[in-house]
């Protein structure tokens, strides 16, 4: 697994692979959108069926890299749970699961759409958003400047083309002033990096850290393609 490193607000981090977020010089590791209990969300509202394994593959995948770097604090950028009672349904293994990693590392659950209520007493600490100086930690990014801003929210992937085929790919997202992180959970879908919901975000130029299975890639957003179905490609046309 190499990390690939980069600067964002005169910081040096680290986008790994598996998709977190590394800060080396605060031994800070950051997660965005594990949406635990995923699975079983859509089971009990007969949506559609998914495989139940979502929680324990995703925490799975966290702790190796808990146990890999050992961070001292580890920040989960919101929408942590897919829905306020997904704590009620985690299974026996993956409530002791959490209870093992939360004893591995000072937890920080910020507060997502999907769960703005608190996870259980003795997990961690529960804050709207939280700072670092000189990065700011929060669900989802805020319009206009933000220095040091790191966020999740809108899960972004790189769609490519590669030897003719067409590829989506999870990725970071950052112009060197914010970053996206792309969602860590198992079973969560992914936005278009060019979507203008994510692009009015980046008025200039910005970069998608693409996630490979054992590398992370740099490509400006000019080498990522759309999806079919935006409506209009005006918007896109006219920062090219």
């Amino acid at each position: 697994m190499t990390p690939y490193e980069f600067v964002c607000a005169g910081e040096r981090l680290e986008a790994l692979p598996l998709g977190a977020l590394h800060w080396p010089a605060r031994r800070l590791l950051a997660v965005a959108d594990l949406h635990l209990e995923k699975g079983s969300s859509y089971a009990v509202n007969a949506l559609k069926l998914l495989p139940r394994h979502d929680t324990r593959e995703t925490l799975q995948a966290l702790g190796r890299l808990i146990e890999a770097l050992r961070p001292e604090i580890v920040v989960c950028l919101g929408d942590s749970f897919h829905d306020g009672e997904a704590v009620e349904r985690l299974p026996p293994f993956e409530r002791a699961e959490i209870e093992r990693l939360t004893s591995l590392a000072k937890f920080i659950w910020i507060a997502g759409n999907h769960d703005p209520a608190p996870p259980p007493e003795g997990w961690g600490l529960v804050a709207e958003q939280i700072a670092h100086a000189p990065l700011v930690f929060r669900h989802e990014a805020q319009f206009g400047p933000a220095e040091g801003e790191i966020s999740g929210h809108y899960h972004p992937v790189a769609a490519l083309t590669i030897r003719g085929r067409g590829l989506r790919r999870r990725c970071f997202l950052t112009d060197g002033s914010r970053v996206i992180l792309p969602a860590f959970g198992a079973y969560t879908g992914g936005l278009n990096a060019l979507d203008p919901a994510i692009a009015q975000l980046f008025p200039d130029d910005y970069d998608a850290l693409v996630v490979g299975r054992d590398a992370v890639r740099r490509l400006s957003w000019r080498q990522l393609r759309a999806d079919p179905s935006f409506a209009d490609f005006a918007w896109m046309r006219d920062r090219r």
